[in-house]
């Protein structure tokens, strides 16, 4: 029996072997409940519900946001921005003065939202980053998957759950998310309400009332987990527990492609301006029609006059151009060159993009017409045969050039004939130099407000970490200057709670705090467990100090965060220079 192959596995093996073979075959959402399960087991969360919402931001504030990360659509950014922050700060005010009655005013709208706009244009990129900022659950679902009834491919109520699922099974932040769902044009009927029109009407009454108000129940029969969770729930308290989900203050954001409503709207303005003083238009559709879009049109377009009474904000998006294109390129928090950046990084290549090239990449995206998408296509295309070969090979870096990106194949025979091209390297380190300058520009410029408030936490040695991170890790520098913000205050606090504690008073100087934040940024650990652990043994050392000299101040230098130990030793022995160790004149007579 001593065979490790014959013992016994305890509870928590038999766990999680049951739950990666549920989850295998079910999906991810089923696990093993077992009743011996606490909550103590589970791990502590952090602020819930509403807290953890940003409530108080302002339109123009996630406007520009939004700016940094999205090219073009100014009138799309400018009505979500406002509406989905008026949204949830109406919900604080609303919660502040819960005596006035705004909860349950009658007839209240939500600003529900409809975006139009052909495909790859950044529909759902907006919503994404917009539900990150404000730090909501975010769902997204297919229209077309949806039945009146369900379950042909899912429930319009599912997305409520799912959103459940999201937070954490925190109800409260689910009751504040996003859903959004896609592909809303395909639900439209037709003149005509035979066969599959039925069926799409009935898909969007089953909206109303989730978009308005309704209480969603948790536990329904197709969801085990729902199921498992009521049972453990009545063995616990021997109580049934009803948890609903009220969608009161859940927005919906439906999007489409809407392909035929240009020529709707066209007539709808064609017929407003007949007589002799009418202007004669063209018989092509202008995609500018779609920004004279209104409530009558998507009626027209074949959607109950209910369901777009609940939408009453309306966005439409705009076709992207070449230019467009290359400026999305351009953009150094475009996830498209990032997440290529990153594909290399795992392999230890660093991959540089010369300007001619993005902008022949932006030429070859719009000539698939399918907007930002191509530009992952063409990339993928472009750069596949480096990405298979080069990490089976000593180079380190990859330059991107127009000739590259014209005929690939010739460039990496080039390459691989000779890896250590001093025009090549030199192209490299030109491109690193004017990368630096540009992100070293847009710090000052953007988070200039930053600079001059905490201007102890953001000098030059930390800015330089920044762009390093920024340019190594491709991590956002509002993240970074959000991390190195939070990381110096832990610092600080640290060295007061180390004065509580031991009664010593510390003091990390410049050099040492810069490399504790460049630990936690490199470990992706806080500054406190870093701090922890250098000063494991700071406290015995520094009695043995103060107990020679009386020192109860230090300020600490890089050393004592690289080498603890060492600093720790040879600051022992300096202090025996301060006061010798003089044992007492032993009598000649004893």
């Amino acid at each position: 029996m001593s065979d490790k192959s014959h013992r016994i596995p305890d509870q928590k093996e038999l766990e999680k072997e049951l739950s990666d073979y549920l989850s295998k075959k079910y999906g991810t959402h089923i696990r093993v409940m077992s009743p011996m399960m606490t909550s103590d087991d589970k791990p502590p969360k952090g602020k819930a519900g509403v807290e953890q919402i940003k409530f108080d931001l302002k339109p123009t504030e996630l406007e520009a946001y939004l700016h940094d990360y999205v090219i073009k659509q100014d009138e799309a950014k400018a009505i979500l921005a406002t509406k989905i922050c008026t949204h949830y700060n109406r919900i604080r005010y609303q919660n502040r003065n819960k005596r006035g009655g705004g909860q349950n005013m009658v007839g209240r709208i939500k600003n529900n939202i409809v975006l139009i706009g052909p495909t790859g244009v950044g529909k759902t990129y907006l919503i994404k980053l917009i539900a990150q900022k404000l730090g909501v659950p975010f769902v997204k679902g297919d229209a077309t998957k949806f039945s009146e009834t369900g379950y042909v491919g899912g429930d319009v109520e599912d997305l409520v759950r799912e959103l459940v699922v999201q937070a954490d099974d925190d109800i409260e932040l689910a009751e504040h998310g996003i859903i959004y769902i896609d592909e809303i044009d395909k639900i439209a009927s037709s003149t005509h309400f035979i066969g599959p029109d039925v069926s799409r009407t009935g898909v969007q009454r089953a909206l109303l009332k989730p978009m308005e108000e309704t209480d969603v129940d948790l536990k329904v029969a197709h969801d085990p987990i729902s199921q498992l969770q009521a049972i453990e729930h009545f063995r616990k308290t021997g109580k049934k527990e009803k948890r609903v989900v009220n969608t009161r203050n859940i927005l919906f954001i439906m999007s489409g492609a809407f392909n035929e409503l240009g020529a709707i709207i066209k007539n709808r303005i064609q017929k407003q301006n007949i007589g002799f003083g009418a202007k004669v238009y063209s018989k092509e559709i202008d995609p500018q029609y779609l920004q004279e879009c209104k409530a009558e049109d998507l009626i027209a377009y074949g959607f109950e006059s209910e369901f777009i009474g609940r939408l009453p904000v309306i966005a439409t998006l705009q076709v992207l151009q070449v230019e467009d294109l290359y400026q999305i390129l351009k953009n150094p928090n475009n996830p498209i060159i990032l997440g290529k950046k990153e594909d290399f990084r795992s392999y230890g290549i660093d991959i540089k993009f010369e300007d001619e090239a993005l902008y022949l990449l932006a030429q070859m995206a719009y000539e698939e017409k399918t907007g930002a998408r191509g530009l992952v296509s063409v990339i993928e295309k472009v750069l596949l045969p480096f990405e298979k070969t080069l990490p089976s090979t000593s180079v380190l870096f990859l330059v991107v050039t127009s000739d590259l990106v014209r005929a690939p194949q010739d460039e990496l025979a080039r390459i691989l004939a000779n890896p250590n091209d001093p025009q090549r390297q030199a192209a490299y380190e030109s491109i690193v130099r004017a990368e630096r300058n540009l992100i070293h520009t847009e710090i000052m410029r953007d988070k200039k407000y930053l600079i001059d408030n905490y201007p102890l936490v953001f000098n030059r040695e930390r800015l330089e970490l920044m762009i390093n991170r920024h340019m190594n890790c491709a991590i956002p520098i509002d993240d970074l200057c959000n991390d190195i913000l939070a990381l110096h205050n832990q610092i600080r606090l640290f060295e007061a709670g180390f004065y509580d504690r031991h009664g010593f008073k510390i003091h990390f100087d410049e050099d040492a705090t810069n490399e504790i934040i460049a630990r936690s940024l490199h470990n992706d650990i806080t500054a406190s467990a870093v701090c922890k652990k250098v000063s494991r043994d700071y406290d015995y050392g520094f009695k043995l100090i103060a107990d020679r000299s009386g020192q109860i101040e230090f300020t600490l230098p890089r050393k004592s965060v690289a080498q603890p130990d060492i600093y720790l030793e040879e600051l022992i022995r300096e202090s025996y220079h301060y006061k010798p160790d003089n044992p007492p004149e032993t009598n000649p007579s004893d």
